[in-house]
Parts: structure tokens; C-alpha cells; sequence
């Protein structure tokens, strides 16, 4: 599966700050992993009805489940909230996708979603929530050691929790820790922590076109409570400060999503040992560079 995903690049950022560029990935996400590991093994498990692959999406689930399908010629039908950012929806209609705007939210997205499947007989993916989906996003981590060995901790955003469980289980078998990041008011993982279970959160961040999810999956909790895996929260403000200090740094015009994982280090929200190497995953730039400050 790997073989057909653009491979990572990893980047320096300074002082033991190394950049995962996955916004360089298909689709601009490293969303495609999982959709294309979720697609292929359908098919080799003969299991693709007529009506195609449908899911709900904040948008680069759906962008990417609609280039996996593609590839296949397989129908894809994205339900996205009416809020999603426009350069998404174009993007999604270019790619040849049925799209289906619904509600305010990806909770909405989600419940129409549901309804589709069951009427058409379409095959139900989703953006984060399934075995496969967090497989595909953890071959990352292989990716990120292979070219960094001597990196330690890898930080990555967190929405509904495929990126962190994939990385995280990956992580697990290479000593390497795991940190995940939220917005205060988009924090899925962190409320199932304290919960014990998964729950279901309000959503009210500038990052919430990307991770906004309502609840984290049972496989995000189970990994953020293992020893190697962390969980902390920064405010909106610091995203939108890191979104800029990677353009006026770096040149990297990137989702507040990717800054979320760099605003960590920015706060203290997570603090690095001295001469620790440390790799922040910048996972996505579908976005508009208009208020980036040039």
C-alpha cells in the first residue's frame, strides 16, 4: 500500500525540530494513506457494491477516499457540512465526487451519511473510525523512523483519533512516543481520557474544519492510554500563531489543523528533553493562504 502513497518528507526545523511534510501527500492530506489502504483491501476482499464508497467528511477524508476511489473507478459519494472550507468542496468535485452538503457540523455529515448507505447499499468508509483507515495513516511512523532513526517523538493533531491510533500503534513496536494534540474546545481524546470511554464533545475551534470531530474512536483511547502515548490541549490562539510562524518561517502554508501539532511545542504544551529529536507532522494544507499575512 505504501508504495502507492507519495513517501514522506521529512524536513528540518531547527533545534531537534524535524517537520513531516505529509501536506505533500496526495490530495494534500495524509488522509490518503488510510483511504487508499481502506479501498484496496476492499477490493481484494471482493467486497464493492454498484453504488460505490460513501462518507462523511470535514473534507479531506472525503478528498482522499474520492482520489482512492478514482483511481478504481469506483463512485464516490462525500457528505460534507455546509461550513466546509470551499476550496474542499471544489476540490472534491474535481476529483469526480458526488458531494453532498449537510448541516452545520461533521455529526451531521455523518447521520446523512448513515441514511445514504442504508437506502443505496453503498460500502460505508469513514474519516477516522475503522481498522484500516488508522493502518494506512500509521505507515507514516515507518516512514518518518526510516528517514529519521534517531528521532523520539513524533506529535501529530488530533480529530476523531485515525492518525494518532495508526501512528501510535506503529510507535509502539519502535520506542517511540506518541504525542497527540487538540484544540481546548475540540478535545475528543482528551474527554474520553478522563471519561474512560469515548464521548461525545462540543466542537468550537478555528481548527474544526479538519478536527472537528465530535468523538474520538475506541482505538485513538486505548492507545493515548498507553505509556508511550501522550494527550495535551492548546488554545486557538497559539494555532493560528504557529499557521503563521510556518509561513513566515518556513514558507509552509498549511491547515490549522498541521499548526495545532506545532502550537504544543510553541506553549509548553509539550516540551521536549534537552537534545531530544522531535518530529511534528504537518498534515494537511487545504486551505486558503489568504490570511497568512503577506
Amino acid at each position: 500500500m505504501a508504495g502507492r502513497v507519495r513517501p514522506v518528507v521529512v524536513a528540518p526545523g531547527g533545534d531537534g525540530l524535524w517537520f513531516a511534510l505529509e501536506f505533500l501527500q496526495h490530495t494534500g492530506t495524509f488522509k490518503a494513506r488510510g483511504a487508499l489502504n481502506f479501498t484496496a483491501a476492499r477490493l481484494e476482499s471482493g467486497v464493492m457494491p454498484p453504488a460505490g464508497i460513501a462518507i462523511a467528511s470535514g473534507g479531506n477524508a472525503g478528498l482522499a477516499c474520492a482520489w482512492a476511489a478514482g483511481r478504481e473507478g469506483i463512485r464516490a459519494t462525500v457528505f460534507v457540512p455546509e461550513t466546509a472550507p470551499a476550496v474542499k468542496v471544489a476540490r472534491l468535485r474535481e476529483l469526480g465526487a458526488d458531494v453532498r452538503q449537510v448541516g452545520r457540523e461533521y455529526a451531521d455529515a455523518a447521520r446523512a451519511c448513515a441514511v445514504f448507505v442504508a437506502e443505496s447499499g453503498a460500502l460505508a468508509s469513514h474519516a477516522y473510525d475503522h481498522p484500516l483507515i488508522a493502518a494506512g495513516a500509521g505507515t507514516l511512523l515507518e516512514e518518518i523512523v526510516a528517514a529519521r532513526p534517531t528521532v523520539s517523538t513524533v506529535v501529530v493533531a488530533v480529530g476523531g483519533g485515525g492518525l494518532f491510533a495508526g501512528v501510535a500503534a506503529a510507535a509502539a513496536r519502535r520506542g517511540v512516543r506518541v504525542v497527540g494534540v487538540e484544540p481546548e474546545n475540540c478535545r475528543t481524546l482528551h474527554a474520553a481520557l478522563a471519561a474512560g470511554e469515548p464521548v461525545d464533545v462540543p466542537v468550537d475551534s478555528v481548527a474544526a474544519d479538519s478536527l472537528g470531530a465530535r468523538r474520538a474512536s475506541a482505538d485513538a483511547l486505548y492507545w493515548a492510554a498507553q505509556p508511550h502515548a501522550r494527550s495535551v490541549l492548546v488554545p486557538d490562539k497559539a494555532i493560528v500563531a504557529a499557521r503563521r510562524e510556518l509561513w513566515r518561517t518556513h514558507r509552509l502554508a498549511v491547515e490549522h489543523s498541521a499548526a495545532t501539532a506545532l502550537a504544543a511545542l510553541r506553549t509548553g504544551a509539550w516540551t521536549p528533553a534537552p537534545g531530544e529529536e522531535t518530529c511534528v507532522v504537518l498534515c494537511g494544507a487545504n486551505t486558503d493562504p489568504s490570511d497568512l499575512g503577506f
